[in-house]
């Protein structure tokens, strides 16, 4: 006969934001030179390379001509509906007045704009789960950056698990964040470098 206990069956009963932040204690301290995200349940982590990290500063840099720095975040944990996503964007941009939510991270009903810089090894994630996600969560906009194709493609207008508008165009050709809401109404890319 096997009895079980009131121990495990609370255990049983533990939510996903409590077992997103065990998985991301169990990997403190993460490694100088990486970067840790969690999508889907599946832990992913990165090594930080010039080109990628060139971009990601490329785009901060811009926002802050429009933007204060402490909205601006980057590989800074927010957590995502959905099975087990704590996501560290390359560039979020919060929005005015954002809190913290009670576990002192920056909640993804305040993120008003997402960069990612495409890698090899998580270029999946950019444009599957996290595009979903996002979409989901309803961030107005989301830009993927590919340095290996020198190409951006510009997600706007989520509905449910998908963004209705897709524009997808050159290094060298402006970002239009004109109808977007954003303050910030270009985004040059012909400093981006490529891979």
């Amino acid at each position: 006969m096997t009895v079980v206990g009131t121990d495990r069956i609370e255990m049983a009963d533990t939510s996903a934001e409590q077992t997103l932040d065990m998985m991301f204690e169990w990997l403190e301290p993460t490694p100088e030179g990486f970067k840790v995200e969690i999508v889907e349940g599946v832990v992913y982590m990165s090594p930080q390379r010039d080109t990628h990290w060139d971009i990601a500063l490329n785009v901060i840099e811009q926002l802050r001509a429009k933007y204060p720095r402490k909205r601006i975040k980057s590989d800074v944990r927010i957590d995502y509906p959905g099975h087990l996503n704590g996501f560290a964007s390359d560039v979020t941009l919060v929005a005015e007045g954002a809190e913290r939510n009670e576990k002192g991270r920056w909640r993804c009903q305040d993120v008003l704009f997402v960069a990612e810089v495409i890698s090899r090894s998580t270029a999946a994630n950019d444009d599957g789960s996290k595009l979903a996600t996002y979409a989901t969560a309803g961030v107005p906009v989301y830009l993927i950056v590919d340095p290996y194709t020198a190409e951006w493609h510009l997600h706007t207008m989520p509905k449910g698990k998908e963004y209705r508008s897709v524009l997808t165009l050159d290094f060298g050709d402006d970002v239009d964040l004109s109808a977007t809401g954003l303050d910030l109404k270009e985004l040059k890319t012909d400093e981006f470098p490529r891979d």
